[in-house]
């Protein structure tokens, strides 16, 4: 018979069929119960009505058949706080807040600061987007910086 921790090994290799990590990094598997021959336990979907229930129910029986003295499953589903969804999205895209030298930051040069992310800081970026072509993005944003740099700003357009 395994322990809650043998079969919490014997799911990870199980990934989540949307964010493509194993649901036990992901926080999903939870209440692991061996008692006799039955292992009984949760998975903390997403989102209430979540598409791949059926899909993680399969693989979770298919990595726990591997599991010895095991004869049944009695796996249940439940679903994430509004904090445990905040926080698992957080540990997939990192902190917004942080800046470079902290292991969220990424996409900047090991340990050095953010000039526009400082205290104090007067640097504004601003993003003119659009998801299709032909709707005056540029003009916008040539108006935009006309406008500022009348106003006494200092302005770039990077395009």
């Amino acid at each position: 018979m395994p322990t809650p921790e043998q079969v919490i090994e014997a799911l990870r290799p199980v990934e989540d069929p949307e964010l493509h990590r194993s649901i036990v990094e992901l926080d999903m598997v939870r209440d692991v119960v061996v008692a006799d021959s039955t292992v009984s336990l949760q998975i903390a979907l997403t989102v209430a009505g979540c598409p791949f229930w059926a899909e993680i129910d399969r693989r979770v029986r298919e990595a726990a058949a591997i599991l010895k003295g095991v004869h049944d499953l009695e796996l249940g589903f439940t679903v994430m706080t509004d904090a445990e969804r905040e926080a698992l999205r957080r540990k997939l895209h990192g902190d917004p807040g942080a800046t470079a030298g902290t292991h969220q930051g990424h996409g900047h040069a090991e340990g050095r600061a953010i000039p526009f992310a400082e205290a104090g800081s007067t640097t504004r970026v601003l993003l003119i987007a659009s998801g299709k072509g032909g709707v005056g993005k540029w003009s916008v944003t040539s108006n935009l910086a006309v406008a500022l740099a009348r106003q006494g700003s200092s302005v770039a357009v990077v395009d």
